[in-house]
């Protein structure tokens, strides 16, 4: 069973319990009748069936039970009700401590059924891009907020088409198994009207009829605040020409091979996907320059919406270009979510958080 360490070092919290039994014996040793050390030796016991394996657990439980008997024997206690009563105190808390951490073990081989259930989910649902599509490098990660889930509503996307090179990154609102169903229409229709539709615009409507659809189904609270922001991007055959529709969803950024970053901010606001029914006029696709060596950077508000112990929040702007130029799409990604760690202090975030990297060569 791995460590309960409640944000407390590992390494500490293996040797609470024993130090417990050892303040106990001290305890019992400086201080006069009638009191004993008998609480730190349960206290101990019982930490050490939450915390440690169950050879530990019976060895601290051991070392307890030991140095009780050894005490009560000294204070000549050991047939006395007080010697009796700590004793018995002793094993009781041994036993609850086994029956804590088989308990404990149960569940742990519980959730790692239920982890890897979740995992085999994720990776068909949402498979990892191809390393290349023509001039293109490609690497992707998607993290979880909680790590007992790996899974989602975040999404993205690659695929090679008559028409370019398209991408799909998206943020699906809400959690849970309403998220990962919208999750799977979304790339649904993005692969089936990725190879039909000949522009961006067209491609964005059959997202959002084919999200119109799966929410007027759903009813209740999903059918009237349902929405997926969301960033389609597509590349030219020689990957130098970028066009991008942004429907409510964080900008691209362009890391240049110099190292410099642009952010690339939709010429004009749009709705998220799934509010079609809202109407208004649709934004026209931005046409970017993509030089050779450069970096698209696709993210999702798990990342920019990261705070750090202050309470600040992360700016893509301001850190990438202090992480210099990267050899490629994948080291473009995990200096990213290196950077993420840096800036929360290691601390795990409260969103999804999905990276999409995409190389000129």
């Amino acid at each position: 069973m791995d460590n309960v360490t409640l944000g407390w070092p590992t390494a500490l919290v293996r040797w609470i319990p024993g130090g417990m039994v050892a303040g106990g014996v001290v305890f019992d040793l400086a201080t006069p009748e009638p009191y004993t050390g008998d609480p730190l030796f349960a206290g101990g016991c019982v930490l050490a069936g939450a915390t440690q394996a169950t050879r530990a657990t019976m060895i601290t439980f051991g070392a307890a039970l030991l140095a009780m008997l050894a005490l009560t024997m000294e204070d000549n206690r050991l047939y006395d009700h007080r010697g009796i009563a700590d004793l018995s105190s002793v094993v009781l808390a041994g036993v609850i401590a086994v029956a804590v951490n088989r308990i404990l073990r149960r569940h742990g081989r519980r959730l790692a059924t239920v982890r890897g259930v979740a995992e085999a989910a994720q990776r068909a649902l949402l498979p990892d891009p191809p390393q290349r599509l023509g001039p293109l490098g490609i690497a992707a990660r998607y993290e979880a907020a909680a790590s007992e889930a790996r899974i989602g509503g975040d999404v993205y996307a690659a695929q090679a088409t008559p028409y370019g090179i398209r991408l799909l990154i998206g943020d699906v609102r809400g959690k849970g198994l309403g998220a990962v169903g919208a999750v799977g229409v979304l790339l649904g229709a993005f692969r089936e009207a990725a190879d039909a539709e000949p522009d961006l615009p067209r491609l964005a409507d059959r997202l959002d009829r084919a999200l119109d659809r799966h929410q007027s189904g759903s009813g209740g609270e999903t059918q009237l605040e349902g929405f997926t922001t969301g960033l389609l991007a597509e590349f030219s055959a020689d990957g130098g020409t970028l066009h991008l529709v942004n429907r409510g969803h964080p900008p691209p950024y362009l890391l240049t091979a110099d190292g410099s970053v642009r952010t690339l901010e939709p010429s004009a606001p749009d709705l998220p996907f799934g509010m079609h029914g809202l109407g208004g006029v649709r934004s026209v696709p931005d046409t970017v320059d993509v030089p050779h060596g450069a970096t698209l950077l696709l993210v999702t508000d798990g990342v920019t919406e990261t705070r750090d112990a202050a309470g600040d929040f992360y700016e893509p702007q301001a850190r990438l270009p202090a992480l210099g130029p990267q050899a490629g799409p994948q080291q473009a990604v995990e200096a990213l979510l290196r950077d993420l760690d840096t800036w929360t202090g290691g601390r795990p975030g409260n969103d999804d958080r999905a990276v999409l990297a995409v190389r000129r060569d």
